[in-house]
Protein backbone atom coordinates (compact mmCIF):
# COMPACT_ATOMS: atom_id res chain seq x y z
CA UNK A 1 0.00 0.00 0.00
CA UNK A 2 1.53 3.31 -1.01
CA UNK A 3 1.55 5.68 1.50
CA UNK A 4 1.08 9.57 0.31
CA UNK A 5 1.68 12.66 2.75
CA UNK A 6 1.85 15.87 1.31
CA UNK A 7 4.71 17.66 1.91
CA UNK A 8 3.89 20.80 4.16
CA UNK A 9 7.21 22.72 5.11
CA UNK A 10 7.86 26.80 5.92
CA UNK A 11 9.22 28.42 3.32
CA UNK A 12 12.67 27.89 2.29
CA UNK A 13 12.75 24.52 4.59
CA UNK A 14 13.50 21.42 3.98
CA UNK A 15 11.63 18.34 5.07
CA UNK A 16 14.10 17.05 8.06
CA UNK A 17 15.90 19.22 9.50
CA UNK A 18 18.87 18.93 12.46
CA UNK A 19 17.84 20.91 15.64
CA UNK A 20 20.84 21.35 18.16
CA UNK A 21 20.50 22.56 21.19
CA UNK A 22 24.41 23.99 22.69
CA UNK A 23 25.81 25.70 25.14
CA UNK A 24 26.77 29.60 23.68
CA UNK A 25 24.68 29.21 20.68
CA UNK A 26 26.11 32.76 19.93
CA UNK A 27 29.52 31.17 19.59
CA UNK A 28 28.50 28.07 17.17
CA UNK A 29 27.05 30.87 14.96
CA UNK A 30 30.13 32.24 14.60
CA UNK A 31 31.90 29.06 14.16
CA UNK A 32 29.34 28.20 11.81
CA UNK A 33 29.84 31.07 9.54
CA UNK A 34 33.41 31.19 9.28
CA UNK A 35 34.34 27.40 8.70
CA UNK A 36 31.14 26.46 6.82
CA UNK A 37 30.17 29.78 5.23
CA UNK A 38 26.69 29.27 6.91
CA UNK A 39 24.14 32.35 7.05
CA UNK A 40 22.34 33.44 9.86
CA UNK A 41 18.42 33.33 8.54
CA UNK A 42 16.37 33.91 11.64
CA UNK A 43 17.48 34.86 14.87
CA UNK A 44 15.01 35.12 17.95
CA UNK A 45 16.84 36.01 21.46
CA UNK A 46 15.06 35.35 25.09
CA UNK A 47 14.32 38.62 27.62
CA UNK A 48 17.44 36.73 29.52
CA UNK A 49 19.77 36.85 26.83
CA UNK A 50 19.45 33.07 25.29
CA UNK A 51 19.20 32.38 21.83
CA UNK A 52 15.53 30.68 21.64
CA UNK A 53 16.04 29.96 18.00
CA UNK A 54 18.40 30.41 15.21
CA UNK A 55 18.19 29.61 12.02
CA UNK A 56 21.56 28.61 9.50
CA UNK A 57 21.24 28.16 6.06
CA UNK A 58 23.91 26.64 3.48
CA UNK A 59 23.58 25.90 -0.20
CA UNK A 60 19.88 25.41 0.20
CA UNK A 61 20.10 23.18 3.84
CA UNK A 62 19.30 24.54 7.01
CA UNK A 63 20.54 23.68 10.81
CA UNK A 64 18.37 25.27 13.58
CA UNK A 65 19.71 25.79 16.81
CA UNK A 66 19.03 27.09 20.23
CA UNK A 67 20.93 27.74 23.34
CA UNK A 68 21.08 24.70 26.23
CA UNK A 69 18.87 25.77 29.28
CA UNK A 70 17.71 24.18 32.29
CA UNK A 71 15.01 22.18 30.97
CA UNK A 72 16.79 21.70 27.48
CA UNK A 73 19.97 20.42 28.03
CA UNK A 74 22.85 20.29 25.00
CA UNK A 75 21.77 18.02 22.38
CA UNK A 76 25.03 17.33 19.96
CA UNK A 77 24.37 16.15 16.87
CA UNK A 78 26.41 13.99 13.60
CA UNK A 79 26.78 16.06 10.29
CA UNK A 80 27.48 14.93 6.87
CA UNK A 81 28.14 18.37 4.59
CA UNK A 82 29.53 18.48 1.08
CA UNK A 83 32.18 21.33 0.65
CA UNK A 84 34.18 22.10 -2.24
CA UNK A 85 37.67 21.11 -0.77
CA UNK A 86 37.33 19.07 2.10
CA UNK A 87 41.32 19.89 3.32
CA UNK A 88 40.66 23.43 2.99
CA UNK A 89 37.38 23.30 5.53
CA UNK A 90 39.16 20.44 7.75
CA UNK A 91 42.20 23.01 8.36
CA UNK A 92 40.07 26.00 9.03
CA UNK A 93 37.63 23.70 11.67
CA UNK A 94 40.82 22.58 13.63
CA UNK A 95 41.84 26.52 13.31
CA UNK A 96 38.44 27.34 14.90
CA UNK A 97 38.82 25.10 17.53
CA UNK A 98 37.39 21.62 16.46
CA UNK A 99 39.34 18.22 17.18
CA UNK A 100 40.33 16.10 14.52
CA UNK A 101 38.23 12.25 14.63
CA UNK A 102 39.63 11.66 10.62
CA UNK A 103 42.26 13.05 8.92
CA UNK A 104 41.29 13.95 5.28
CA UNK A 105 41.59 10.80 3.11
CA UNK A 106 40.37 9.44 -0.47
CA UNK A 107 37.35 7.20 0.42
CA UNK A 108 35.03 5.46 -2.74
CA UNK A 109 32.50 8.19 -1.75
CA UNK A 110 34.98 11.48 -2.07
CA UNK A 111 37.70 13.43 -0.30
CA UNK A 112 36.67 13.50 3.58
CA UNK A 113 37.65 14.00 6.64
CA UNK A 114 35.69 14.33 10.51
CA UNK A 115 36.37 17.42 13.15
CA UNK A 116 34.79 17.65 16.67
CA UNK A 117 33.49 21.01 16.98
CA UNK A 118 33.64 22.53 20.89
CA UNK A 119 29.85 21.75 21.19
CA UNK A 120 30.58 18.04 20.81
CA UNK A 121 29.14 17.94 17.36
CA UNK A 122 30.88 15.84 14.69
CA UNK A 123 31.01 16.94 11.36
CA UNK A 124 31.97 14.98 7.99
CA UNK A 125 32.78 16.78 5.62
CA UNK A 126 33.35 15.46 1.87
CA UNK A 127 34.36 16.93 -1.57
CA UNK A 128 33.95 14.80 -4.81
CA UNK A 129 37.26 13.54 -6.08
Amino acid sequence: MEHQNPRVTAAGHQTIMPYLIVEDAAAFIEFAEKVFKMELQALTPRSEGVIMHAELRNEGSTIMLADATAEFRPMPAGMFIYVNDADAIYQLALENGAVSIMEPSDQNYGRAAGVKDLWGNTWWVTSLL
